[in-house]
Formats: structure tokens, sequence, C-alpha cells
């Protein structure tokens, strides 16, 4: 029988993830202490005792990973995809390892479909003068997808699936990654960053961040762009210069955005901030134009993703214990 270990679960959600953390740790054998609260360095102790530290998109860093240590955690797992969010060289250094869950690539290349959509028939105009019960038609006329260049940023499982899923529109897809692969190549052509950047109607982006992408969404980027271009970014708000996309909002370079993720988000997303005088310009000025959608990175919510989040950070953890191969370990 495999020995009890204890969990500790931050920014728990008690309406969605708790019944799935309650079922797999009770499979496993597993304890489990949890709390609403975001890991800080003040409230590590909450983990004392407790070799496995269970997180969210909440920043990771140096003082936060030596404050858990010194409670005695050696293995963080966050219930993302991305990781950006931890310092992997300080996990490293203190000895920590570090994990992610992957979920199934459907609900966010849903989403971003969405998003796309929601940008070619302008739907913040539409609701806002709905709302306002002006029931005109004049500046609300739309494109359809099926007329569009698709390019693709990015084809991991995400970006893959989300290829599958356009050939139902119609559309001429471009795709553009490090490493294509097969499965993609079967309904779009891959480019050179630049040929997709010159050709494509539309520019969808599903990268990770890191040190290569982060900004690449800059000034230089959307010069090489055809005037009027709609992004949409359901992959991390790092890859796109905020203040370059505002820059093209303003000169019309850039025709909409559908944004599920911007810069320095995570202060503010999951929490509510109601009532609250935010520090945000960029997120307000974001808000203010017609032609951008802004949600609060929620491509990924769906049922079945937040119980594979759930499942596959404990089974890691399980992996973990008795010493097997660990297929969500990152580092």
């Amino acid at each position: 029988m495999m020995k009890q270990e204890c969990i500790m679960v931050y920014n728990l959600r008690d309406f969605d993830e708790r019944p799935y953390f309650e079922e797999y740790t009770g499979e496993y054998g597993l304890s489990m202490v949890t709390t609403a609260e975001t890991p800080t360095p003040e409230n590590a102790t909450l983990a004392q005792g407790c070799r496995y530290v269970n997180i969210i998109t909440t920043p990771a860093d140096r003082p936060l990973l030596e404050a858990l240590y010194q409670q005695g955690t050696r293995y963080i797992v966050t219930r993302t995809i991305g990781y950006d969010h931890i310092d992997l060289d300080a996990a490293k250094e203190l000895g920590i390892r570090v994990a992610n869950t992957p979920y199934g690539p459907d609900g966010v290349a849903e989403y971003t479909i969405l998003l796309m959509l929601m940008c070619l028939r302008n739907m913040t105009s539409i609701r806002h003068r709905y709302l306002g019960q002006d029931f005109t038609l004049k500046g609300l006329i739309g494109r359809e997808l099926s007329q569009m260049t698709v390019g693709v940023i990015g084809t991991g499982r995400i970006g893959t699936r989300l290829i599958s899923m356009l050939t139902g529109f119609g559309c001429r897809t471009l795709a553009y990654a490090p490493h294509p692969n097969a499965e993609a190549k079967k309904h779009a052509e891959y480019v050179s960053l630049e040929t997709l950047y010159r050709e494509s109607d539309l520019i969808t982006l599903h990268a990770p961040a890191n040190a290569e992408t982060t900004h690449m969404i800059n000034e230089d980027a959307l010069a090489q762009m055809k005037n009027g271009v709609i992004l949409v970014n359901t992959g991390r708000g790092a890859l796109i210069d905020t203040a370059a996309l505002l820059h093209g909002l303003d000169t019309g370079k850039v025709g909409g955005a559908g944004l599920d993720v911007i810069e320095e988000e995570s202060d503010l997303y999951y929490y509510d901030r109601r009532e609250e005088l935010l520090h945000h310009r960029d997120m307000a000025l974001l808000n203010s134009y017609p032609n951008v959608v802004v949600t609060h990175h929620m491509a990924f919510y769906t049922r079945q993703c937040v119980e594979t989040m759930v499942r596959d950070s404990v089974r890691g953890i399980v992996a973990d214990i008795q010493g097997l191969k660990n297929p969500w370990r990152v580092c």
C-alpha cells in the first residue's frame, strides 16, 4: 500500500474543483489540505509537512518557492498547461520538481473559433447597440470566415485541433511552428512566419510563452501584416506587446482582436474585483474599443477540462510517490 501523502491545494474552488479533488485523492489514498487563498511566502506555512503543492496560474517566484521549500515542499504541480508563471531555475536550484497538467484541446480550440466569429461579426458593437435599444444595421456588416486566410501560430495539440476544426468553414489555413507535424499538414500549409504575417486576414496564437515568443507580436510584426488584420489570442498574454496592439487598433492596422489572455492578468483573473479600483490601464483601454472582445482566460473552462486538470495533477503526484515515469513533469 502506498504511503499516505498530503497535498496542499491552493486556490481551490469549491464550486467546481473540490468534488474532483475529493474523488481522486480518495481513490489514491491521499490526504489534502486546502485553501481558496493564493500562495504567498506568508501563507506558505499552510503547506507545512506537505511534500506536494498544487497551484494554478498565480506566480511562483523564488521567494515563494524558498518559503515552500522551508515547509517541506519538494514537488509543485500547476493545474494548467502553461507553467511560465513558475521560476523553473529557482525550482531546480532548490530541488523542487515541477509538473503541469495539459487538458484536452477541444475546449480551447472551440473557444478560439468563438472569438474569431465574434470579431468577424462585430459582436461587441452588436451587443452594445442592442442593449441600448438601437436596432439599426449601419456599421455592423460582418465578414465570413470561409472567405478568410487564417494563420495559426503554434501547432501543438490545440493549434492542430483548431486547424482540423477550421476545415468545416472552408477557409484557407496557413501554419507556422518550429516543429511542424504531420496531422496539421493534412489541412494547413506550413509557411514562414513572414509569409503567414503577410498573407493572413486573421492570425490566431497558440504558442507557449518563453524568451523566444514573448512579444512576438510587436510593432515590427504588425508592420508586416495586412491592414485590418484580426488578431486572436487564447495562448498567453505575453505573446502580444499590448502597447503595439493598442497602437495598431488606433491606426486601423489591426481591424479587431479577440483576447482571452492579456499581459499582467494574474492579479485580476479569477477574483471578484467588483467595487475595486483596477490598476490595469491597458485592460481598460482594450475594453473601450468596439472591435475588441476581451474575456478573462476562459477558453479552457469546460467540465471536461476541469476534471482533467484535477485528475492529472493528482495522478502526477501518485507517479512521483511511486517512483514511476511522470508524463506531466516538466523539470
